[in-house]
């Protein structure tokens, strides 16, 4: 099967920042709106498209605290929504149509990692249900604003996609549950979600794409017991980072999201899967570490999954 997933060599790599990304690109007049645009790789990525001059609406399941670490950024704008609560959504989403703004950049940054067995919703497996089907049925909401600024919208997945491709017969993980797994096919999800929007999206210039934002310490590690990241050698019993140069800053982190949303090296692409700054390539056999597993890109699956999304959420702005 022929792959749009080729290096298109965009000068950048893993230690670009979201800044060198966005060097000489004017936002002013641009709308954003980051998912969890207040932590993590989500707030560096608020800052550097406010550093840009675009406006940044933060929805954010605490939004005191998201008020809190954004105070002193201009341009920003913080709401409420909890992605594992559909009416949430369905509010959030209102609230925002009803300002009569269009969207220029839609970076569904928000998720949940490796966290122990929880239900949410009607007893959906809360990674799948938060990572994808919170933002599933947020974009769909917000399709009247994001189809007439011909928007991009930014999947952020993870090479944990290589984890697990989707479990079509028990997604929500009624029968034995692996918290890495379940992480895993959230995370493919993610990319099979970007497939098909961008797909569905193109006639009316929306783009969409998924990415790695690379190996980061942010707070997306908070449901990892302290022994089992000191296991990994990802941290010292001081909570120290043991491999420094094996992880991303969160500003290089957030640079391949912000590429993804305004690079006009993109331009006329989209459906791929990002990593460092570049179009990854599909991953080796038997690789568990680089580029893009073919179950992720696979469009008849990506077609398959938004079927079973609409179905659960009962949205689906492209419906007949």
């Amino acid at each position: 099967m022929s792959t749009a997933q080729h290096k298109i060599g965009s000068g950048f790599g893993a230690e670009s920042t979201a800044d060198d990304v966005l060097q000489g690109i004017d936002l002013t007049g641009k709308l954003a709106i980051v998912t969890g645009g207040y932590s993590g790789l989500g707030l560096e990525t608020t800052r550097a498209l406010t550093k840009a001059g675009a406006e940044v609406v933060v929805p954010a399941r605490r939004p005191d605290t998201a008020r809190e670490a954004l105070a002193g950024l201009h341009g920003v704008e913080v709401d409420e929504l909890d992605l594992g609560d559909l009416e949430s959504v369905r509010a959030f989403a209102e609230r925002f149509l009803a300002s009569g703004r269009t969207v220029d950049f839609m970076i569904n940054n928000a998720g949940i990692m490796a966290c122990p067995e929880t239900r949410v919703g009607p007893g959906w497996e809360a990674q799948f249900a938060t990572n994808h089907l919170g933002h599933y049925a947020l974009v769909n909401r917000l399709w009247p604003a994001i189809e007439p600024g011909g928007a991009r919208v930014v999947s952020v997945s993870s090479r944990g996609h290589h984890f697990s491709g989707i479990r079509w017969d028990d997604v929500h993980w009624r029968h034995g549950y692996d918290k890495w797994e379940a992480y895993g096919q959230a995370k493919t999800a993610n990319v099979l979600f970007a497939v098909h929007l961008d797909k569905l999206g193109k006639e009316h210039g929306v783009r969409a794409f998924s990415l790695h934002p690379g190996g980061i310490i942010t707070p997306l590690q908070r449901h990892l017991p302290k022994e089992e990241m000191v296991e990994r050698g990802w941290i010292d019993e001081q909570g120290n980072v043991l491999n420094p140069e094996g992880f991303k800053s969160p500003q290089q982190g957030a640079a391949t999201q912000v590429w993804a949303a305004t690079s006009p090296q993109l331009e006329g692409l989209g459906g791929v899967y990002l990593d460092d700054c570049e179009i990854a390539e599909p991953a080796p056999e038997g690789d568990e570490r680089l580029g893009v597993k073919a179950w992720a890109t696979d469009p008849e699956q990506a077609a398959r999954l938004w079927a079973l999304s609409a179905e659960l959420t009962g949205v689906d702005a492209f419906a007949a």
